[in-house]
């Protein structure tokens, strides 16, 4: 695959284990906990993009007002009623895609937003994505640093909606021989008029890569 030298690089070859979809069929809760720390990869062409992400938000189904599945099933928000272990994706304020990871048994309809993370493989191909021609070579901080800068830089859009994250084209992977982090941050979720009340929003507090 490729790989360019900038930032770490992650060994694709067996260094990091692929997430079973066993760790998606649990509450959006108990995921978006579990996600701080992890790793986010894409295969696209010949290019293998990859970050640690550092920031999430879990949403409930029908009984989380801030949530697309509040008002039940639509065409928009189909994927999130299956099986946990899909990448929910959806368009918003007109202008970018948010990516979503699916969880718990058919019908229950959560999933938690990624919505940072820290470049670590792809990032000249990243920095071209998001310079949206305007030749600017980006801090390494802001290429995926909130959720539709994030999708931009990963090449995530409407296509990749419903993608089986235990496949081979995105997928989410733990890191062989890394601890849990010992810190991980919690607070309200952002930018939502409904259910502002809970500290649904999950993050690694000691990075400067998290959204602003």
């Amino acid at each position: 695959m490729k790989r360019d030298s900038t930032g770490p690089q992650p060994d694709a070859s067996g260094h990091f284990t692929k997430l079973p979809r066993s760790f998606y069929i649990r509450s959006s809760l108990a995921v978006a906990r579990d996600l701080p720390g992890l790793y986010l990869f894409r295969k696209s062409g010949k290019t293998l993009f990859a970050g640690r992400i550092v920031e999430v938000e879990a949403y409930r189904g029908t009984n989380d007002p801030a949530s697309h599945a509040y008002r039940g099933m639509t065409p928009r928000n189909e994927v999130m009623f299956g099986e946990g272990g899909r990448l929910y994706v959806y368009f918003t304020y007109g202008m970018h895609y948010c990516c979503n990871v699916v969880t718990g048994a058919k019908g229950d309809a959560g999933a938690v937003l990624i919505r940072a993370v820290e470049p670590l493989a792809g990032i000249r191909a990243m920095n071209r994505r998001r310079s949206a021609g305007d030749g600017r070579n980006r801090d390494r901080r802001e290429l995926c640093s909130g959720p539709g800068k994030l999708c931009q830089a990963f090449g995530i859009g409407r296509r990749e909606n419903g993608i089986d994250l235990c496949g081979g084209t995105i997928w989410l992977a733990r890191k062989g021989g890394e601890n849990p982090p010992r810190r991980i941050g919690r607070s309200r979720r952002i930018g939502i008029s409904s259910g502002r009340k809970h500290l649904w929003r999950f993050f690694l507090p000691d990075t400067p890569f998290v959204s602003r």
